[in-house]
C-alpha cells in the first residue's frame, strides 16, 4: 500500500493518523507541495485529478479524498475498528463528521491559512477574514462542547473516525487565536488534550517527509 501526500497537509494527517491506529505498514510517497508536485501531470493523471493530497494506492485500486480513504482503511486494515457495528452509532458517527467537514473545518481553516499558512508565504494575516470566520467557529465549537460534556469522545468512550476527522485542524488551529475560542469550551479542550496524546497522532503529526 503506498501514501501519497505530504507530511504537513492536514487531509495527509488523517490518513496517517487512522494507519497508525490500525498499526498498518505502508510506503509514504512524498507529494513536495512548494514545488507543485500535486500539480503535475502524471501526478493529476495517476493519483489525484484535483491536484490534492492525500491519495492512495493499494495494489490495482486508487482511491482519493481523505475522509473516503479513512473509512477504506478502516475496512480493510486489522486491527481496532475505528467505525461502530451498531447502525445508529455508525450513523452519529457520520454526522459529527459532516459537521466537521461543513461546520467545523471551513472556520477553523480561515485560522489556521491566515496565521499560519499566509506567514509562511510572506503574507500578513486577513483579519477581517478572521472576525467573519469567529462566530461560525464559535458556533460550532458550543455544539461540540455540549456533545463532548456527555463523554471522552464525540460517540462516548470509543474512539472513533469521527474524531480522527478534527484532530489535524485542531492540532493546527491551538498555534493560532483560535486557541483561546476553543479553550473557553472546557470540554472541548479536554477532549483535544486526550486524542492529542495518542501515540498515533504524534506518529502522524510528527511524520517526516521522505
Amino acid at each position: 500500500m503506498k501514501i501519497y501526500g505530504n507530511p504537513m497537509s492536514t487531509c495527509t494527517r488523517k490518513v496517517l493518523t487512522t494507519l497508525a491506529e490500525k498499526q498498518a505498514k505502508f510506503e509514504f510517497v512524498n507529494v513536495d507541495l512548494g514545488t507543485g508536485g500535486h500539480k503535475k501531470p502524471e501526478y493529476l493523471a495517476e493519483h489525484q485529478p484535483f491536484g490534492q493530497v492525500p491519495a492512495l494506492e493499494d495494489g490495482d485500486f486508487k482511491l482519493y479524498e481523505s475522509r473516503a480513504m479513512i473509512r477504506y482503511l478502516d475496512e480493510v486494515l486489522p486491527g481496532q475498528a475505528l467505525t461502530p457495528k451498531d447502525a445508529k452509532a455508525r450513523a452519529l458517527m457520520e454526522q459529527w463528521i459532516s459537521v466537521e467537514t461543513s461546520n467545523f473545518t471551513p472556520h477553523a481553516m480561515t485560522y489556521i491559512y491566515q496565521y499560519f499558512f499566509a506567514p509562511m508565504r510572506g503574507q500578513q494575516p486577513d483579519l477581517a477574514k478572521v472576525e467573519e470566520a469567529k462566530p461560525k467557529l464559535e458556533k460550532c465549537l458550543d455544539v461540540l462542547q455540549k456533545q463532548l460534556a456527555k463523554g471522552p469522545h464525540l460517540l462516548g468512550d470509543p474512539f472513533t473516525l469521527a474524531d480522527i476527522c478534527y484532530m489535524p485542524y485542531l492540532g493546527y488551529a491551538m498555534g493560532t487565536p483560535a486557541k483561546a475560542v476553543i479553550e473557553a469550551r472546557p470540554a472541548v479542550a479536554t477532549w483535544w488534550k486526550r486524542i492529542s496524546e495518542r501515540a498515533s497522532w504524534k506518529t502522524a503529526s510528527a511524520a517526516p517527509a521522505k
